[in-house]
Formats: C-alpha cells, sequence, structure tokens
C-alpha cells in the first residue's frame, strides 16, 4: 500500500477551507441585494444645492412624522429611466419621495424631470456626490426607504422597478407601519 504524504493533502485541504470560509462568510440572506450599513440608522444629513425650482429639501423633512423614498438619480443614467414609472406611480399613491440629481449638469436634469415628469415632493442637486458618498452610495439609481423619525429602513441599490416595489419596498412599509 503506498504512503500518502502530508504534503500532497495540504493543498486540497487549504482549498476546502478557504472555500468553506467564503460560502459561510459571504452568505446572507438575499445574495443579489447589496446591503447598507445604514439600515436601521439615522439617515445621515442632507446636503443638496437649488435644482430649477424645485423645492429644496433638508434634514428637519426626513424626520416629519412620514415615511417616504430618498431617491439619487441623474439624467445620463439609463436605469433612471427604467424606474421612473414606478417612482411616478408611488407619488400618484400619496408616498412622498425626495429626489437628489447625483453629480449631473442642473439643465439635464431640469429637462429629464420636464420630459418624464417629476415623481419628487422635494428635492436638489449633488453636484459633487458629497451627500451620496455620506449616504453609502454605489452608483444611481439608489433608493432608501425613511421612517418618519429619520432613520433609513432599506435601500434599493439599482432601479425601483415593479418587482422590487413589490417584493421588497411594500412589505418593509408595511413591516414598518407605513403605506
Amino acid at each position: 500500500m503506498a504512503k500518502v504524504s502530508p504534503m500532497m493533502l495540504a493543498p486540497p485541504l487549504i482549498f476546502a477551507g478557504i472555500a468553506a470560509m467564503f460560502l459561510f462568510g459571504m452568505a446572507r440572506e438575499n445574495p443579489n441585494e447589496l446591503p447598507t450599513a445604514l439600515a436601521g440608522k439615522p439617515a445621515p444629513g442632507v446636503q443638496v444645492v437649488q435644482l430649477g425650482e424645485m423645492t429644496p429639501f433638508i434634514d428637519a423633512d426626513l424626520r416629519d412624522g412620514k415615511m417616504k423614498l430618498v431617491n439619487f438619480w441623474a439624467s445620463w443614467c439609463a436605469p433612471c429611466r427604467v424606474e421612473h414609472p414606478t417612482l411616478m406611480q408611488l407619488a400618484a399613491e400619496g408616498m412622498p419621495i425626495y429626489g437628489v440629481n447625483y453629480k449631473d449638469k442642473p439643465e439635464n436634469g431640469i429637462k429629464f424631470l420636464a420630459d418624464l415628469g417629476d415623481p419628487f415632493e422635494k428635492g436638489g442637486a449633488d453636484p459633487e456626490g458629497k451627500m451620496a458618498l455620506n449616504w453609502g452610495v454605489y452608483g444611481v439609481p439608489e433608493t432608501y426607504l425613511v421612517d418618519g423619525d429619520g432613520n433609513i429602513i432599506t435601500r434599493v441599490a439599482g432601479p425601483v422597478t415593479q418587482r422590487e416595489l413589490e417584493t421588497r419596498l411594500r412589505p418593509a412599509m408595511a413591516e414598518a407601519g407605513g403605506n
């Protein structure tokens, strides 16, 4: 019977150990969802500048007792166009939505809203992306569900499609006692 050297067993055992570490270390409830470290915590400060005739929002607006969405978007963002009908639907249902135009030319953001409709109760521009950085935005679009006390409930990284609305946002709203 041939004797197996411990040196021959080491590489497969090390590989199996690393694979197990990745498998268990990266496991989460929904692997397609980018988690946010801000869930359950107060929303970071609002830092927007005027965008056209839009009424800017401030920190106090996030703590007005009503559940709301904060949506980071841009005119140059194709997925922002995809989610826009869903945002218009939510606004028509009475959901307050605050828009943050991210690293965009003001005239392009204004034209985007003029062409597609304006779902935002209030909003503004984040021309340098400082607010987005504080909120942990990876890229646009990103939408945060914020409770009436100004705490972040959840985040949708990517477009708010009908599927995201029905499978993530509406259940989170219901659980938080909102719309």
